[in-house]
């Protein structure tokens, strides 16, 4: 009896123990978020994505068998551990302002989604050629998982570039709107040859020019809302103070570049190249990061 009495109150010592080191307030989270993502970078960073297009590639071109090849939740659980270092990068930003103008933005995503796929307005006619996970309209229900933190990479990104000038809005506007399109020059071409989606046919690499217009329109709504969602100064603040904030970044050179080398489409690669350089610039893509037992130092 005495044996399991003791057993009991071990277990439940230990039980308690675990519970204490839960963080009970909101800083306390935010500190165990950063601390996590910050001893993990090379695999959030480097080794995730480094995965992913080694098996996108692979189901591509059919090594991966069914149903393993494209599997959705496979798909959703890698993108949401390579934004892990955005959100924990943000999250000390957010207050009640900053969520509303973020839900505007997410009903904006899904809006003009579902209008593209019905009418091929504004990025010309497409449609999803592999299973995305739950459909909202015809639309992924994940979509602002994929669109909205390739919008505020490229903030964060022009932030770090333009120093001082990103205090005026009109450049912040214009140099935003033209990163983000020029992600999407990365982003459509490697998402078609992989086949995530087809536009049947286009002038570049299999999307059509029309859709980079459509791409300027959603960039400058995703501008100006982020500019309403997020003081300039306070997310520069954090930016100089939280080193892996861009790693998701830098996930999106190593994924989506590697599949546009794989598949031989040279001019997306090379914009892929160019924002790695970027991120060198900021010293937010280093030689640390890219080695596991410094990744965490």
């Amino acid at each position: 009896m005495s044996d399991d009495g003791s057993s009991a109150t071990a277990s439940g010592s230990h039980g308690g123990s675990f519970r204490d080191r839960l963080p009970d307030t909101r800083q306390g989270a935010e500190a165990l978020l950063d601390r996590t993502v910050r001893e993990n970078r090379f695999t959030i960073a480097v080794l995730f994505p480094a995965v992913g297009a080694v098996t996108l590639v692979g189901s591509a071109e059919g090594w991966i068998p069914e149903p393993f090849a494209f599997h959705p939740w496979f798909v959703l659980f890698g993108v949401c551990v390579m934004r892990s270092p955005l959100v924990a990068g943000t999250l000390p930003l957010f207050d009640r302002r900053a969520a509303g103008w973020l839900g505007v933005l997410v009903a904006y995503t899904y809006a003009i989604e579902s209008v593209g796929v019905r009418t091929g307005w504004p990025y010309g006619s497409f449609e999803y050629a592999i299973d995305l996970g739950p459909m909202l309209g015809g639309v992924p229900l994940a979509l602002p998982v994929f669109f909205i933190p390739l919008v505020v990479n490229a903030y964060l990104l022009c932030l770090l570039l333009l120093g001082g000038r990103a205090s005026n809005g009109w450049i912040r506007l214009l140099a935003v709107s033209a990163t983000v399109v020029a992600m999407d020059v990365v982003l459509d071409p490697g998402a078609v040859a992989v086949g995530f989606w087809t536009f049947g046919g286009g002038a570049f690499y299999g999307v059509p020019l029309s859709n980079y217009a459509g791409w300027v329109l959603s960039a400058v709504v995703a501008v100006v809302t982020l500019d309403r969602a997020f003081e300039t100064d306070a997310v520069r603040e954090r930016l100089a103070t939280c080193e892996f904030m861009l790693d998701d970044m830098v996930s999106f050179v190593i994924l989506w570049g590697g599949i546009n080398v794989w598949f031989g489409n040279s001019l997306p690669a090379l914009v892929a190249i160019a924002f790695g350089l970027g991120l060198l610039k900021t010293d937010r893509f280093d030689a640390g990061l890219l080695r596991p037992s410094s990744a965490g130092e």
